[in-house]
């Protein structure tokens, strides 16, 4: 069964994360993404290890699925040739600097007078407009401006970047979602439009509880550790073998009292310092101690049971092996194997889409670069052989 995306065309002018995240969930839904890379290089991220028999892992895992064809667009002819793929396409995606695609002549004004409808969706560091707008960046300096890693880490530490990259994959998971938004709207209007994503605008977006109690509360966000600001408990403790995450929330279903019971100290129930779940957080440095020294009396998996009995949200603090090898992630498909022309069958991580359906799917690996020049150069443009050797000897396409 095809994707929901299937028929889609995409043509991908990204590097790095961001908007080649983009991309791929695109891919996965079953657009067609024609990646556009430099002739000598491509994608830097081709560049980045671990190598598995020279191939690139962090490659691998953002460009499954896509075809790669290569081409100079500072020559007259390579430009030429993207125009030409413009024409046919849906989608445009581009995370260049601002203004680099105008001194291609491939901004949006130039391809919208060739395809009014395209979707032409830009993600950049700070946006095409404002002070910051022509300056670089990568995650960790947006993660930086944007806040999060000054409420990530130990109360009083130094800061922390969160272990993933978030700046660029929630950028990529905003341009996803205004792409398909605009082509909704292409539906009704027939028409395209421009998408400017900024990198630190998706920052600030998902740190909304944070600023709302800084600009409505006066209250300065700070690092926490594992611990929610506003709900006690609701944190990783340790374990007699590891760590168990426990997660309440106060409201009707407040569940103190039956944490209270699991952990042995009926006598907090009552106490009117820790009556709801915000008192617990504003009395939270003496609580902290009484809830913590009983956890470590059991293992991690006591705990799971004796909180999973109780209906107590609850779980293992695990390491990357053992997610990959969790019997929920297993059924929900979220590792699966496949094939890749050097490295043989290969695991990844799966597409958390799920449809009734139309059914996305991981099947291809990252493509070599240039890998798609004749499919797509010599079938969707109908290139001759000999135009292509052409192009070849004169550096438009490697």
């Amino acid at each position: 069964m095809p994707g929901p995306l299937e028929g889609l065309k995409v043509i991908d002018l990204s590097w790095g994360l961001s908007a080649p995240y983009c991309t791929m969930m695109l891919c996965d839904l079953g657009a067609e993404i024609i990646k556009v890379e430099r002739p000598l290089g491509g994608d830097f991220t081709r560049g980045n290890g671990p190598f598995i028999d020279g191939v690139s892992v962090y490659f691998e895992s953002i460009s499954r699925g896509k075809k790669s064809i290569t081409l100079n667009l500072t020559t007259p002819k390579g430009k030429e040739l993207l125009l030409r793929l413009v024409d046919t396409a849906d989608v445009l995606v581009s995370n260049y600097v601002p203004g680099a695609m105008e001194r291609l002549g491939l901004d949006y004004e130039t391809l919208k007078a060739r395809n009014p409808a395209l979707i032409y969706a830009t993600v950049s560091g700070f946006g095409q407009t404002g002070p910051y707008a022509q300056y670089p960046a990568f995650d960790v300096i947006v993660q930086a401006m944007g806040g999060i890693m000054s409420i990530t880490g130990e109360p009083g530490g130094a800061p922390v970047r969160p272990g993933a990259s978030i700046g660029d994959i929630q950028a990529g998971i905003f341009t996803a979602i205004s792409i398909l938004a605009a082509l909704y709207e292409r539906n009704q209007s027939g028409q395209g439009q421009a998408i400017d994503i900024s990198m630190l605008d998706c920052q600030v977006a998902t740190l909304e509880n944070a600023f709302a109690r800084y600009l409505i509360a006066g209250e300065v966000p700070t690092a926490l550790g594992t611990r929610h600001p506003v709900s006690t408990p609701f944190q990783a403790f340790e374990t007699k073998d590891g760590y168990v995450v426990v997660a309440i929330v106060g409201g009707v279903n407040d569940q103190w009292p039956l944490f209270c019971s699991a952990i042995g100290r009926l006598d907090l129930i009552d106490d009117p310092r820790y009556k709801t779940s915000y008192l617990r957080s504003v009395h939270y440095d003496e609580l902290e101690p009484i809830m913590s020294a009983p956890m470590k009396q059991k293992t991690t998996r006591e705990w799971l049971e004796d909180f999973r009995g109780l209906r107590i949200p609850c779980g293992p603090l695990n390491t990357i092996p053992q997610v990959a090898s969790d019997p929920q992630i297993l059924a929900r498909e979220m590792i699966v194997e496949i094939e890749n022309p050097k490295l043989g069958k290969i695991k990844m991580v799966g597409t958390p889409f799920h449809f009734s359906r139309t059914r996305p799917k991981v099947s291809r690996p990252a493509p070599s670069l240039g890998e798609h020049n004749q499919e797509v150069l010599g079938g969707f443009l109908g290139l001759t052989p000999e135009e292509m050797k052409s192009l070849k000897a004169e550096e438009v396409v490697a």
